[in-house]
C-alpha cells in the first residue's frame, strides 16, 4: 500500500509540474508551442507629465515593414482574428501581454538586450538598444519598480492580409530614477509613484506556425 501511493504521489506532482509548465509557456495565450522562458520572452515608454516616469526611446507607431489595415472594432477584430487562428483567446492574450510589459520594462531598466532582443521586432529593437548604448556612455543607470499594472485593455485590432496587430492600452503605476556613476540621482524620484499610460502594439503573422507575438510599435496617449 505505502509503496502504490508513493508512485501516485509522483504521478499528481508530475501532472502539476507539468500543467504550471504549460502556463508559463503560453505567455500570451497561444499554444503549448509558445513558451519562451523569462530571459527570452516578449516602448517608447513616455511620459511628459512625470519625470519618474522611465523614459523610453522615441519611437513613430508605425508597425515596420508591415503595412496594417484600418482599425475596427475590437469585437469584430477579435472575430475575424479567431478565423484566422481559432485558438486565439482575447483573456489569455491580455495576460500575456501583461507579463510582456512587465519583462520589457524592467529588461529596458536594466540594459538586458537579450530579453528585448526576443520581444521587440528589430526596428523596435534598434530604439531600444540605442537608448541603452547612450546610457551606458554617460554612465547612467535606471532603476524600475512596477507596482502594479492597474488596466490592460484591448482596444484595437487591425488585420492585413494573415497579419494581426493588436493594441493594448496599459495603465501602470511605477516608481523610477536614473543615476549617474556616482550613485547620485539625476532623474526621478524613487520614493514617488507615478501613474503612466502606454499603448503598444503586438504583431504575429497566423498563417506561421510559430505562435509568438511581438512588439511592433508604441506611443503615449495623443
Amino acid at each position: 500500500m505505502g509503496g502504490g501511493f508513493g508512485i501516485f504521489e509522483i504521478i499528481l506532482f508530475a501532472c502539476i509540474a507539468a500543467f504550471l509548465v504549460y502556463r508559463l509557456g503560453s505567455v500570451l495565450g497561444k499554444r503549448t508551442g509558445h513558451e519562451r522562458p523569462p530571459g527570452d520572452i516578449f516602448e517608447r515608454h513616455q511620459n511628459s507629465d512625470n519625470d519618474n516616469a522611465v523614459t523610453l526611446p522615441e519611437r513613430s507607431s508605425q508597425q515596420g515593414d508591415i503595412e496594417a489595415a484600418g482599425p475596427t472594432s475590437v469585437a469584430v477584430g477579435v472575430a475575424q482574428l479567431q478565423v484566422a487562428d481559432p485558438s486565439f483567446n482575447e483573456e489569455q492574450f491580455i495576460e500575456g501581454a501583461k507579463t510582456a510589459f512587465d519583462l520589457i520594462i524592467k529588461a529596458f531598466a536594466v540594459g538586458d538586450g537579450k530579453t528585448l532582443r526576443a520581444l521587440l521586432s528589430d526596428e523596435v529593437y534598434e530604439y531600444f538598444a540605442k537608448e541603452i548604448r547612450s546610457r551606458e556612455i554617460a554612465n547612467q543607470t535606471h532603476e524600475t519598480d512596477l507596482v502594479s499594472i492597474s488596466a490592460a485593455d484591448l482596444i484595437e485590432i487591425n488585420m492585413a492580409g494573415g497579419n494581426a496587430f493588436l493594441t493594448i492600452r496599459f495603465i501602470s503605476e511605477q516608481m523610477t530614477a536614473t543615476r549617474d556613476s556616482s550613485g547620485d540621482m539625476v532623474e526621478g524620484e524613487f520614493e514617488v509613484m507615478a501613474e503612466v499610460t502606454d499603448i503598444w502594439t503586438f504583431a504575429r503573422d497566423t498563417r506561421s506556425s510559430d505562435p509568438n507575438w511581438t512588439l511592433v510599435a508604441t506611443r503615449s496617449p495623443s
